[in-house]
């Protein structure tokens, strides 16, 4: 485990030469933030709420929901770069894991954003807009375990795209398509509060409810007792599902592998 935390570490590290482009980050997701936050205000006008849902609780969903998934974006066309350059092969005689590798460096990369981009871009909005505050500091760090279940539940379901590089020359449409569902089914453009009910029973039985839906209904008081428990477990459920089909890809991925460079 020592080993892999390195890996993290050290792209914590490699993130913080760039400052220039983290400062460019903060500002990005700043100004994402008040456009989209521009247009719920207007919608909403001034109506105090909508079927219970106030604005506050609408701001605090889209600030979290969208500054996590501007901080746990990854590189996700490194394996399809290594199969195409043919240095997967060297990762082979790494004595390391690969996947491993792949998810502690990421992490190493996320606890950067969120410290030096979602951090600054959150205490910006605080001053901007009104903002619920937590329910209770024990919903406060309930949240926290449950946002890196939900980040868990997101790696793996672009690990399970990226494996498909073994069998396409590029997945880069792919991955387009299915940040489209994540962005949409997960709630982080449009709050699932104003889903259609089918279309919210379709996504409870999805994992991307858990990606950041789930974090935020625990962080407003939506999720307590053994709703909380109920939301977590589904979390994990997930994990455990998607990590048995990532690795039956990868498996078969890696005995079907075609170097096609190097």
């Amino acid at each position: 485990m020592r080993t892999y935390l390195e890996f993290a570490i050290k792209k914590f590290q490699n993130k913080m030469t760039y400052r220039f482009d983290f400062f460019m980050e903060i500002v990005n997701t700043i100004i994402t933030i008040v456009v989209y936050l521009c247009i719920y205000k207007a919608l909403y006008g001034g109506t105090k709420d909508i079927d219970g849902i106030t604005y506050q609780m609408v701001a605090t969903n889209f600030v979290i929901s969208m500054g996590l998934s501007n901080a746990f974006k990854f590189n996700e066309m490194f394996l399809q770069d290594k199969i195409h350059d043919g240095t997967i092969t060297n990762e082979f005689l790494k004595p390391v894991n690969f996947t491993f590798r792949m998810l502690w460096e990421n992490i190493g990369e996320g606890a950067f954003k969120i410290v030096f981009n979602f951090i600054p871009a959150l205490i910006f909005t605080i001053f901007y807009t009104s903002f619920c505050p937590p329910k209770s500091i024990i919903n406060f760090l309930v949240m926290l375990v449950s946002i890196s279940l939900g980040y868990l539940i997101l790696w793996l379901i672009s690990f399970i795209v990226q494996t498909w590089s073994f069998w396409l020359f590029s997945v880069w449409g792919i991955i387009t398509i299915k940040n489209v569902f994540v962005n949409i089914l997960s709630g982080s453009l449009l709050p699932i509060w104003f889903m259609p009910d089918l279309l919210r029973k379709i996504i409870s039985f999805t994992p991307f409810e858990s990606i950041y839906f789930t974090p935020v209904r625990i962080y407003l008081g939506e999720l307590s007792g053994r709703d909380i428990l109920s939301g977590m477990a589904i979390q994990i459920l997930w994990i455990a599902v998607l990590a048995i089909v990532a690795n039956v890809f990868w498996k078969k991925g890696v005995k079907k592998l075609v170097v096609q460079g190097g």
